[in-house]
């Protein structure tokens, strides 16, 4: 699966679709209705962050009878992290790791 950086960046971005992704993330499979309470804003904005949401494919929906529930997909997000970030750390963090056993006078 091939992500568009971007469209992740994008929808990283904003507060509110942090927010909703935390929501998902402490439990899946929610209704547009039940996201909607979660926040000071029109059931209309709550779908317009959805919408961001999904072409980034940060959320996955499916159909069960006459609801739409939403499902938090993290994939994306480790794949901005294994790109983005954890090249930039890696070095770092192994640099950080021979001093710490330096000092510590280990020779493992």
């Amino acid at each position: 699966m091939v992500i568009d950086d971007d469209l992740v960046f994008k929808a990283l971005a904003d507060p509110t679709r942090r927010f909703l992704l935390d929501l998902l993330f402490t439990r899946d499979g929610r209704t547009l209705t039940e996201l909607e309470s979660e926040l000071a804003m029109t059931r209309f904005g709550v779908m317009k962050h959805l919408r961001v949401l999904e072409d980034a494919d940060l959320v996955i929906t499916r159909r069960q009878g006459r609801e739409k529930l939403h499902f938090l997909n993290p994939v994306p997000i480790r794949q901005i992290h294994d790109r983005w970030i954890d090249k930039y750390t890696e070095h770092r963090t192994a640099a950080l790791l021979d001093l710490k056993r330096e000092l510590e006078g280990d020779s493992s």
